[in-house]
């Protein structure tokens, strides 16, 4: 029997939320062992958001060089080497920045081990090797026994029936790993990721088809949103086919032919290659949850209090386990409220709102309550829209489209929600954030002072506008 060694903080999964809480958990005096079966930064930094970052923007890139003639620039057709692309991709993004997390993990001496962890019961797990034999003892793994844990074994995509992953039928994962821009792609499923890729590939060349079950892509979204997404996806070529059912795909070493249904009737597209983007299921099986005493819900998330503590009371679960949204940034929170709470910090995942963004053309961003969502929860509010085609900025940049929204009480003017469709809205949406989040009013946006012209001006308009004196509409 292998010999059961003593650790003190233990964590299983070295994605956003597991890298994290150990760099803060070190930061606050912990021994710090940090278990991943795969490669540091998990399927965000690797395989997700941020490679899928990339080949959005080199999309735009080559929109923007095979079209500058409103700015009375004309250019030969540009061409692309996709090979190349992928390269930088590859060694230019994704590799520097994994090199920086082992980098970090180094910096604050966190111990990390290659391998899958399976859980024995509340204080002790095995750890196999998923490499070249790393624990020589007869292949029982290694036994470590920990004083406290942090869960932060993130997700994986769903599948459906009639399209396993396989060949020309792809998760996300192959999609950002294509050996070329296929000609013609079929994203099933319309939510971020199936929006983001569709919109990535329709300006890397590709024509691109959404096939969406419910009546509206990016359904997370208000409608006046996803209406200006919609008519760029359709400049682009993009064919959005709503309310339609996936039934099944055949393929052969070429391309795969999907079958869908809509209005009663079934049609079949042909195409090189088959996105399945419908949602994620979270990792909480297959690594011995059953054998200890914490509880999961009805959707197979790990139930915790605001500090991340689960059922059993030197366990802790963040991300994309736990319940809200499955965001990095949100992970990111959580794994330092954990790390706090097992140093004796009175941490708290206490937020007003997680702001949540979609890089479409143009982005997306929302955090806190909607209108309607306010409304639903017993708040009297009012809201205050001012566009990007009223700042000067935006339409220097010929990019005019969308809005700022701001959602506030209609007694004291307090900030609950807000939106951004527009230029820039992944960025603009952190100070709006701040706002929700420190309970601020439209008249604290409105007295402060922003710089012109940039994109953060319709902030302030739109608080204005909430005030009763808008100035540039």
């Amino acid at each position: 029997m292998a010999d059961v060694e003593e650790k003190e903080t233990v964590i299983v999964g070295g994605g956003p939320g597991g890298y994290v809480a150990a760099i803060r958990a070190s930061e606050l005096g912990q021994k710090v062992t940090l278990i991943e079966k795969g490669t540091l930064g998990g399927v965000c930094l690797n395989v997700g958001c941020v490679p899928s970052k990339a080949l959005i923007n080199a999309g735009h890139r080559l929109q923007e060089a095979n079209d500058a003639s409103v700015f009375g620039i004309t250019t030969q057709p540009a061409t692309i080497d996709f090979a190349k692309t992928q390269e930088w991709k590859q060694t230019k993004v994704v590799d520097r920045m994994t090199s920086g997390v082992t980098m970090l993990l180094k910096k604050h001496k966190v111990e990390v081990i290659e391998g899958e962890a399976f859980l024995d019961n509340d204080s002790q797990l095995r750890v196999m090797s998923v490499g070249p034999k790393q624990f020589m003892d007869n292949g029982g793994g290694a036994t470590f026994k920990f004083k406290n844990l942090i869960l932060a074994t993130g997700s994986r995509p769903v599948e459906i029936p009639n399209f396993k992953f396989d060949g020309r039928v792809i998760d996300s994962t192959g999609a950002l790993n294509l050996p070329e821009v296929p000609k013609e792609l079929v994203v099933i499923g319309g939510g971020y990721i199936g929006t983001e890729l569709a919109g990535a590939y329709a300006n890397l060349g590709a024509h691109v088809t959404i096939l969406e079950g419910t009546p509206s892509i990016l359904p997370n979204f208000e409608k006046d949103m996803i209406s200006v997404v919609v008519k760029n996806l359709k400049k682009k070529g993009v064919d959005v086919i709503t309310s339609a059912m996936a039934k099944k795909s055949v393929q052969d070493d070429k391309s795969v032919s999907v079958t869908y249904e809509v209005d009663g009737k079934e049609e079949t597209i042909k195409a090189d290659y088959c996105l399945v983007s419908v949602g994620r299921k979270p990792n909480t099986d297959n690594f011995g949850l059953e054998m200890t005493s914490v509880k999961l819900d009805d959707h197979g998330l790990v139930e915790v209090d605001q500090q991340g503590r689960t059922s059993v009371n030197n366990i802790f679960a963040i991300g994309d386990i736990v319940a809200g949204p499955a965001l990095a940034h949100k992970a990111f929170f959580e794994g330092k409220t954990a790390a706090g709470a097992i140093a004796g910090n009175k941490t708290a995942n206490d937020w007003v709102g997680v702001p949540a963004v979609c890089f479409a053309d143009p982005e997306l961003a929302t955090v806190g309550m909607t209108a309607a969502e306010a409304k639903d929860k017993g708040l009297e509010v009012a809201t205050a829209k001012f566009p990007f085609a009223g700042n000067a900025r935006a339409v220097s940049l010929d990019q005019p489209d969308g809005f700022v929204r701001l959602v506030y009480t209609k007694d004291g003017g307090n900030m609950v929600g807000a939106q951004v469709i527009g230029p820039e809205a992944s960025d603009l949406i952190a100070e709006l954030s701040l706002a929700v989040n420190g309970g601020m009013n439209v008249e604290d946006i409105a007295l402060t002072i922003h710089p012109h012209p940039t994109l953060s001006e319709p902030i302030q308009e739109a608080a204005d506008v909430a005030l009763g004196f808008p100035t540039h509409i």
